[in-house]
Protein backbone atom coordinates (compact mmCIF):
# COMPACT_ATOMS: atom_id res chain seq x y z
CA UNK A 1 0.00 0.00 0.00
CA UNK A 2 1.20 3.51 -0.80
CA UNK A 3 1.61 5.27 2.55
CA UNK A 4 1.91 8.79 1.21
CA UNK A 5 0.59 11.46 -1.12
CA UNK A 6 1.65 14.68 -2.86
CA UNK A 7 0.13 18.04 -2.09
CA UNK A 8 0.25 21.83 -2.22
CA UNK A 9 0.47 24.09 0.83
CA UNK A 10 -2.62 26.30 0.89
CA UNK A 11 -1.87 28.30 4.04
CA UNK A 12 -2.24 28.34 7.81
CA UNK A 13 -5.35 28.70 9.94
CA UNK A 14 -6.53 27.71 13.40
CA UNK A 15 -9.03 25.20 14.73
CA UNK A 16 -10.64 24.92 18.15
CA UNK A 17 -10.84 21.71 20.14
CA UNK A 18 -13.65 20.64 22.46
CA UNK A 19 -12.19 22.72 25.29
CA UNK A 20 -11.97 25.89 23.20
CA UNK A 21 -8.19 25.81 22.82
CA UNK A 22 -6.93 27.27 19.53
CA UNK A 23 -4.85 24.81 17.49
CA UNK A 24 -2.52 26.26 14.81
CA UNK A 25 -2.93 24.21 11.66
CA UNK A 26 -1.83 24.07 8.02
CA UNK A 27 -4.23 23.31 5.18
CA UNK A 28 -2.79 21.10 2.43
CA UNK A 29 -4.45 20.26 -0.87
CA UNK A 30 -3.49 16.59 -0.88
CA UNK A 31 -4.05 14.95 -4.23
CA UNK A 32 -5.64 13.59 -6.20
CA UNK A 33 -2.55 11.75 -7.44
CA UNK A 34 -2.09 9.29 -10.28
CA UNK A 35 0.36 6.38 -10.53
CA UNK A 36 2.71 7.30 -13.40
CA UNK A 37 5.13 4.38 -13.12
CA UNK A 38 5.53 1.18 -11.14
CA UNK A 39 8.91 -0.32 -10.30
CA UNK A 40 9.49 -3.91 -9.17
CA UNK A 41 12.42 -5.68 -7.58
CA UNK A 42 12.62 -8.11 -10.49
CA UNK A 43 13.00 -5.38 -13.12
CA UNK A 44 14.38 -2.35 -11.23
CA UNK A 45 15.94 -3.86 -8.13
CA UNK A 46 13.41 -2.38 -5.69
CA UNK A 47 9.66 -1.90 -5.29
CA UNK A 48 8.27 1.61 -5.71
CA UNK A 49 5.64 3.68 -7.46
CA UNK A 50 6.00 7.08 -9.09
CA UNK A 51 3.15 9.43 -8.20
CA UNK A 52 2.14 12.59 -10.04
CA UNK A 53 0.00 15.37 -8.59
CA UNK A 54 -2.99 15.88 -10.88
CA UNK A 55 -3.13 19.51 -12.08
CA UNK A 56 -3.31 21.36 -15.38
CA UNK A 57 -0.01 21.60 -17.28
CA UNK A 58 0.31 23.45 -20.60
CA UNK A 59 1.65 21.38 -23.49
CA UNK A 60 4.58 23.74 -24.01
CA UNK A 61 5.75 22.96 -20.47
CA UNK A 62 6.22 19.25 -21.26
CA UNK A 63 9.27 18.19 -23.28
CA UNK A 64 9.34 15.17 -25.61
CA UNK A 65 10.94 12.85 -23.07
CA UNK A 66 8.24 13.65 -20.52
CA UNK A 67 5.51 13.31 -23.14
CA UNK A 68 6.70 9.80 -23.94
CA UNK A 69 6.88 8.91 -20.25
CA UNK A 70 3.28 9.99 -19.58
CA UNK A 71 1.99 8.55 -22.87
CA UNK A 72 3.42 5.14 -21.94
CA UNK A 73 1.43 5.30 -18.71
CA UNK A 74 -1.65 6.60 -20.56
CA UNK A 75 -2.03 9.51 -18.13
CA UNK A 76 -2.21 13.26 -18.61
CA UNK A 77 1.06 15.19 -18.06
CA UNK A 78 1.73 16.38 -14.53
CA UNK A 79 4.23 18.87 -13.16
CA UNK A 80 5.13 17.44 -9.74
CA UNK A 81 6.32 13.81 -9.68
CA UNK A 82 7.86 11.91 -6.76
CA UNK A 83 8.65 8.29 -5.94
CA UNK A 84 7.36 6.28 -2.97
CA UNK A 85 9.03 3.05 -1.91
CA UNK A 86 6.93 -0.06 -1.28
CA UNK A 87 7.66 -2.90 1.10
CA UNK A 88 6.58 -5.39 -1.54
CA UNK A 89 5.20 -5.39 -5.06
CA UNK A 90 1.55 -4.46 -4.50
CA UNK A 91 -0.53 -6.01 -7.26
CA UNK A 92 -3.48 -3.79 -6.32
CA UNK A 93 -1.50 -0.71 -7.34
CA UNK A 94 -1.52 -0.34 -11.11
CA UNK A 95 -0.24 2.36 -13.47
CA UNK A 96 -2.96 4.93 -14.00
CA UNK A 97 -4.58 4.26 -10.62
CA UNK A 98 -5.67 7.09 -8.33
CA UNK A 99 -4.27 7.84 -4.88
CA UNK A 100 -6.57 9.96 -2.71
CA UNK A 101 -6.50 11.63 0.68
CA UNK A 102 -8.95 9.10 2.14
CA UNK A 103 -5.99 6.93 3.22
CA UNK A 104 -5.47 9.35 6.14
CA UNK A 105 -7.58 9.55 9.27
CA UNK A 106 -7.71 11.93 12.20
CA UNK A 107 -4.83 11.64 14.70
CA UNK A 108 -2.52 10.01 12.16
CA UNK A 109 1.15 11.02 12.39
CA UNK A 110 2.74 12.23 9.16
CA UNK A 111 6.09 13.56 7.94
CA UNK A 112 5.80 16.53 5.59
CA UNK A 113 8.72 17.46 3.31
CA UNK A 114 9.09 20.59 1.21
CA UNK A 115 11.44 23.35 0.08
CA UNK A 116 11.90 25.97 2.79
CA UNK A 117 11.52 29.69 2.16
CA UNK A 118 14.61 31.34 0.70
CA UNK A 119 16.09 34.06 2.91
CA UNK A 120 18.87 35.21 0.58
CA UNK A 121 22.40 35.94 1.81
CA UNK A 122 22.51 35.92 5.63
CA UNK A 123 25.21 36.43 8.23
CA UNK A 124 26.23 33.97 10.93
CA UNK A 125 24.02 35.54 13.62
CA UNK A 126 20.84 34.99 11.61
CA UNK A 127 21.91 31.84 9.76
CA UNK A 128 23.63 29.90 12.56
CA UNK A 129 22.43 31.76 15.68
CA UNK A 130 25.88 33.02 16.69
CA UNK A 131 25.79 35.22 19.77
CA UNK A 132 28.03 37.98 18.46
CA UNK A 133 30.27 40.23 20.50
CA UNK A 134 29.82 43.13 22.86
CA UNK A 135 27.92 46.17 21.66
CA UNK A 136 29.55 48.72 24.00
CA UNK A 137 32.90 49.91 25.46
CA UNK A 138 34.48 50.56 22.08
CA UNK A 139 34.08 47.01 20.86
CA UNK A 140 34.31 46.56 17.10
CA UNK A 141 33.27 42.90 17.20
CA UNK A 142 29.48 42.82 16.94
CA UNK A 143 28.15 40.32 14.40
CA UNK A 144 31.37 38.85 13.02
CA UNK A 145 32.00 35.08 13.03
CA UNK A 146 35.30 35.22 14.93
CA UNK A 147 38.18 32.82 14.31
CA UNK A 148 37.64 30.26 11.54
CA UNK A 149 40.98 28.42 11.92
CA UNK A 150 44.64 28.69 12.97
CA UNK A 151 47.14 30.33 10.64
CA UNK A 152 50.22 28.14 11.30
CA UNK A 153 48.53 24.76 11.27
CA UNK A 154 46.53 23.54 9.40
CA UNK A 155 46.77 26.85 7.48
CA UNK A 156 43.38 26.35 5.89
CA UNK A 157 39.69 26.46 6.69
CA UNK A 158 38.06 23.10 7.37
CA UNK A 159 35.13 22.06 5.19
CA UNK A 160 31.74 22.54 6.79
CA UNK A 161 32.78 25.62 8.76
CA UNK A 162 29.69 27.61 9.71
CA UNK A 163 29.83 30.91 7.87
CA UNK A 164 27.69 33.51 6.18
CA UNK A 165 25.95 32.41 2.99
CA UNK A 166 22.70 31.50 1.27
CA UNK A 167 20.02 30.77 3.85
CA UNK A 168 16.92 28.64 3.30
CA UNK A 169 15.57 27.23 0.03
CA UNK A 170 16.55 23.70 1.00
CA UNK A 171 14.68 20.44 1.54
CA UNK A 172 13.21 20.34 5.05
CA UNK A 173 11.09 17.66 6.72
CA UNK A 174 8.68 18.39 9.57
CA UNK A 175 8.23 15.11 11.44
CA UNK A 176 5.42 13.63 13.53
CA UNK A 177 2.74 16.17 12.64
CA UNK A 178 -0.75 15.23 13.78
CA UNK A 179 -3.63 15.10 11.32
CA UNK A 180 -6.52 17.07 12.80
CA UNK A 181 -8.97 16.99 9.90
CA UNK A 182 -9.49 15.16 6.58
CA UNK A 183 -11.83 16.58 3.92
CA UNK A 184 -12.16 13.80 1.34
CA UNK A 185 -14.68 15.70 -0.80
CA UNK A 186 -12.35 18.67 -1.35
CA UNK A 187 -9.04 16.72 -1.16
CA UNK A 188 -7.89 18.69 1.88
CA UNK A 189 -5.62 17.54 4.70
CA UNK A 190 -5.26 19.68 7.83
CA UNK A 191 -2.22 19.03 10.04
CA UNK A 192 -1.27 20.54 13.37
CA UNK A 193 1.52 23.12 13.27
CA UNK A 194 3.56 24.54 10.40
CA UNK A 195 5.02 22.80 7.36
CA UNK A 196 8.05 23.87 5.27
CA UNK A 197 7.79 26.31 2.39
CA UNK A 198 5.62 29.16 1.21
CA UNK A 199 1.96 29.01 0.25
CA UNK A 200 1.58 27.30 -3.10
CA UNK A 201 4.69 25.17 -2.59
CA UNK A 202 4.74 21.45 -3.33
CA UNK A 203 4.82 18.97 -0.43
CA UNK A 204 5.42 15.26 0.09
CA UNK A 205 3.27 13.78 2.87
CA UNK A 206 4.24 10.37 4.23
CA UNK A 207 2.34 8.42 6.86
CA UNK A 208 4.35 7.25 9.84
CA UNK A 209 4.60 3.46 10.03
Amino acid sequence: MINGILGIKMGMTQLFDEGGTAIPATVIKAGPCVVVQKKTSAHDGYNAVQLGLVEFVADKRVNKAQQGHFKRANVSPVKFVREFRLEASDEATQVGGKVLVDQFTRNDSVDVSGISKGKGFAGVVKRHHFRGGAATHGSMFHRAPGSIGASAFPSRVFKGMRAAGHMGQGRVTAKNLQVVKVDVENNLLVVRGAVPGANGGYLVIKKKV
